[in-house]
């Protein structure tokens, strides 16, 4: 008899990583990516705190993963409305509900990232009585964005002070 070790090479290897890598994300919502996106998809259930809440959005309940803001605006309705173009030239960003009543308007919006195809949730609701615009940018899976839900939120704020001033505070 010829005993010899049995041999992995470095391929077998490396699919056998891959594998172990889909294995452990299979308790996830795994769908195939679209042509040209990410790499995954891993959606993760869409929260129910989602949505205004006696006029209000959600608070954060983890910071490490989610951001929440009020900016005080003159018009905090044609603030949405700006924003409402950058956000649809925004790579992986998807606009998934925009309503708009007299006095308000609500819009959320998904983010995917880029290589793994994580989703965040966007949301801006207008007051224009209390002449604010709330802001939260959460992500659904993870214990950390790693800032990126900050960085969304500064970009946004860049984008509308180049074309509103924000209201006098007080």
């Amino acid at each position: 008899m010829n005993a010899q070790p049995h041999r992995l090479g470095l391929g077998r290897i490396l699919v056998m990583a891959c594998l172990w890598l889909l294995a452990a994300a299979a308790p996830l919502t795994f769908q195939p990516a679209a042509a040209a996106a990410a790499l995954f998809h891993l959606v993760g259930p869409v929260p129910a705190e989602l949505g205004l809440h006696d006029g209000h959005l959600s608070p954060c309940t983890a910071p490490s993963h989610c951001v929440r803001q009020d900016w005080p605006l003159a018009d905090p309705v044609a603030g949405l409305r700006q924003l409402m173009p950058v956000l649809a030239a925004t790579p992986g960003v998807t606009v998934e509900r925009f309503d708009e009543q007299p006095g308000g308007a609500y819009l959320h919006a998904t983010a995917e990232s880029r290589l793994f195809g994580f989703i965040d949730d966007l949301e801006l609701a207008a007051d224009a009585r209390s002449g604010v615009l709330q802001l939260r940018s959460a992500s659904r899976l993870g214990d950390s964005d790693l800032g990126v839900n900050l960085a969304r939120l500064e970009s946004l704020k860049q984008a509308l002070e180049a074309g509103i001033s924000p209201a006098a505070a007080g």
